[in-house]
């Protein structure tokens, strides 16, 4: 189970079987969920090929792979904590039934929708039997947020040049 100091990321401490992992990619976080001996599981574009882009791929996908990796490969040169912030709103599974839930899931191609079943709900739903996913959550209000902002300054427009075609 130790990660035997085969690469160095900024973390201090090893994470256990079931853990959340979260990486910090450019612009959002990957997430990925510890199963032991430096192996993860977490999901990826059906595609599978690297790139640079795969965030961006990510966005346009409705489909996602589930993988068993190492930790390393997932993280490559980005940084990653363990990040279990939900166990106090969600007890956690039993670790053996979190291990046969990611067993049986491996290699199977999953629903993806950046909003509502993405990289996070997956995990959480690993570990908690529940997806959530708080990334997606800020998403959903700031698209709310920039719908009613966009809607307002429609409307606001709108009455402005009647009230001009009045005067003319």
């Amino acid at each position: 189970m130790a990660l035997n100091g085969c690469f160095s990321l900024d973390y201090h401490g090893n994470p256990h079987p079931g853990d959340l992992i979260e990486v910090f990619r450019p612009g959002y976080q990957h997430w990925a969920l510890y199963l032991g001996d430096g192996y993860v599981i977490n999901i990826a574009p059906v595609d599978g090929i690297p790139s640079a882009f795969t965030s961006a791929k990510s966005v346009f996908s409705t489909k996602a792979l589930v993988k068993m990796q190492l930790l390393k490969d997932v993280v490559g040169n980005d940084k990653y904590r363990i990040n279990n912030k939900y166990d106090e709103m969600h007890p956690p599974l039993p670790v053996d039934e979190v291990m046969q839930r990611s067993e049986f899931v491996i290699g199977q191609e999953v629903a993806y929708d950046l909003l509502v079943n993405n990289c996070e709900h997956f995990v959480t739903l690993l570990r908690y039997g529940e997806g959530v996913s708080e990334q997606a959550n800020r998403a959903v209000s700031t698209i709310g947020w920039v719908t009613a902002a966009v809607g307002a300054f429609s409307f606001l427009g709108l009455f402005s040049k009647r009230q001009r075609a009045k005067y003319y």
